[in-house]
């Protein structure tokens, strides 16, 4: 536990130094990137995290904490104690899967995989699997908006699949703060309208909003992950992002990260 205090210590100096500012676009000054250009972060507490974990799917609902993972014969879904980080409840996915991205709704937990082209449907209180379903393309990351599922594929597309058909019903094309695709798009959550994402091999999140297909802001955790990796070396991306509806704030981890930080975004 020496590790998780003296790690802490740093996060709330660096926290308190304002040295997590946004990287934004300095040149611009419409009202539309304005939101943009002031987003920043609080370190709320962390927790540790199972570095057995390649995670790619991260959830939180009716304070419990869901996770799939990737890698072919190492894939798994998992309902996940936040306090100590072990597995409350586990299954391992068939060793030709790699695990992707998980959503839930209505009782029930969606599951993807990577270039496999399956999407699997498991009731979210056995884990028992219902359904199956297929789909064209690379599974990335997944979440919803209430009656969609919403997904990526790698691209700068989020895909709306139908609940029930798992048939694709809309795509919309994102772009980021200067008009670029957005390439790269991997775990996602949905929160009050807005999709908020990680950036494949970057240490950003970006919020999204969907209604115009526009980042309109991002947070770097650039030094978050340096100050960690300092003491943990050799550890893998910034991936995984789940919201706490009660106190409005964020769990985010990443592949193989032996921690998960509770933040809330500004």
């Amino acid at each position: 536990m020496k590790i998780f205090s003296s790690i802490l210590l740093v996060f709330f100096v660096i926290v308190s130094c304002n040295s997590n500012a946004v990287e934004t676009n300095n040149n611009s000054t419409s009202s539309e990137n304005i939101e943009a250009a002031k987003p920043q972060f609080q370190l709320i507490a962390q927790y540790p995290h199972n570095a057995t974990s390649f995670t790619e799917g991260l959830e939180y609902r009716d304070s419990t904490l869901y996770e799939s993972t990737g890698l072919n014969a190492q894939s798994k879904l998992a309902r996940v104690d936040l306090k100590t980080g072990k597995d409350i409840l586990k299954i391992d996915i068939d060793n030709k899967y790699f695990g992707e991205g998980i959503t839930m709704l209505n009782g029930k937990i969606y599951q993807l995989t990577y270039q496999t082209e399956k999407a699997f449907l498991y009731d979210a209180i056995t884990f028992k699997k219902l359904k199956e379903f297929s789909y064209k393309g690379e599974g990335w990351g997944m979440t919803n908006n209430g009656k969609q599922l919403i997904m990526s594929n790698g691209s700068n597309n989020l895909i709306y699949r139908n609940a029930t058909t798992f048939a694709e019903e809309n795509t919309v094309a994102i772009f980021d703060e200067n008009g670029k695709p957005l390439d790269s798009i991997n775990e996602l959550e949905f929160v009050d309208g807005y999709v908020y994402a990680n950036i494949w091999q970057t240490d950003y999140i970006v919020k999204i909003d969907v209604a115009k297909g526009k980042v309109v802001a991002r947070y770097n955790f650039n030094n978050l992950k340096l100050q960690y990796q300092s003491s943990v070396p050799n550890i893998d991306v910034l991936n995984g992002i789940a919201y706490n509806a009660s106190t409005k704030n964020f769990y985010i981890t990443g592949k193989n990260w032996n921690l998960l930080f509770e933040i809330k975004l500004n």
